[in-house]
């Protein structure tokens, strides 16, 4: 978007990157579970092109600079791994491209073609948790109201991860230079559905006794989107334990406490809106 630091895509495509830039993380891409947004061809292919046409865009930048960053950082989701009540995956597990997130994933991972000695790391994100946005900012008055519950039967994993434990992995995917390839960004504990909407109703101190049919879901949304909250997958962040990655909220409870607050508050250290 237009901004006194900012540039525009088109600015990119004709002047590449900035001089002396370290690393580039690609973070862009239409917003799917936008529920003002009706499931159509159209806009499907915004979701699909807004991330595959920036991610070439800046690797063609990267590739063509001649001072290159030492890194560019992905941010993806595993939505690459096909849903499951069984099966387990780590970064070595294998992509199907089954489904439409799964096929996504397989074709923005593709365009992110960058060569050497530029790291490329991909971190494929779980549901990203944070007071003011994503799937919080989605439920937060309906749980607040006391009238939240779990999706459907609630058994479908969720892979996560705490807003300000996603950013410290970007961090550090850009300072430590051993680091490339798949990441999983979630969160060490692995928790259902179910356990989720448990932990986050008793953060705010509220009952959540109203489940969501997974028919009405995919009424409202379709099918094909809806399984964004109706499915899951048993996603465990190896490669991120075993590079020393500590993290911040690693356990839901925690996490959840953090972002049940009705009003913004300020970090006392870092002066910012949490």
């Amino acid at each position: 978007m237009p901004a006194a630091n900012n540039i525009s895509w088109s600015t990119l495509e004709v002047s590449g990157l900035p001089k002396a830039t370290c690393a580039v993380v690609n973070c862009a891409g239409q917003q799917f579970m936008d529920f003002t947004k009706s499931w159509t061809p159209g806009f499907k292919q915004n979701v699909q092109n807004s991330r595959i046409y920036t991610t070439k865009a800046l690797a063609k930048a990267i590739n063509q600079s001649q001072d290159k960053p030492k890194v560019f950082v992905l941010i993806t989701g595993v939505g690459a791994y096909e849903p499951s009540e069984s099966n387990k995956y780590d970064e070595s597990s294998p992509t199907t491209g089954l489904d439409f997130f799964s096929r996504l994933v397989v074709d923005w991972e593709k365009a992110a073609q960058v060569d050497p000695p530029v790291r490329l790391v991909v971190i494929r994100s779980g549901a990203v948790l944070g007071r003011w946005g994503g799937m919080i900012k989605n439920m937060f008055v309906p749980f607040y109201l006391g009238v939240g519950g779990r999706i459907g039967t609630g058994k479908q994993y969720l892979p996560w991860i705490h807003l300000n434990d996603l950013t410290r992995l970007i961090q550090f995917a850009i300072e430590n230079d051993n680091v490339k390839g798949i990441l999983n960004g979630v969160a060490p504990q692995v928790i259902t559905n179910e356990e989720f909407t448990k932990s986050f109703a008793s953060a705010l101190g509220r009952p959540a006794l109203f489940p969501v049919p997974e028919a009405i879901l995919n009424f409202l949304l379709n099918e094909e989107r809806a399984m964004i909250m109706t499915k899951g997958q048993y996603v465990v962040p190896k490669r991120v334990m075993e590079y020393g990655f500590k993290y911040e909220y690693p356990e839901i409870d925690q996490a959840c406490k953090e972002f049940s607050h009705l009003w913004p508050k300020q970090d006392p250290v870092k002066k910012t809106t949490l």
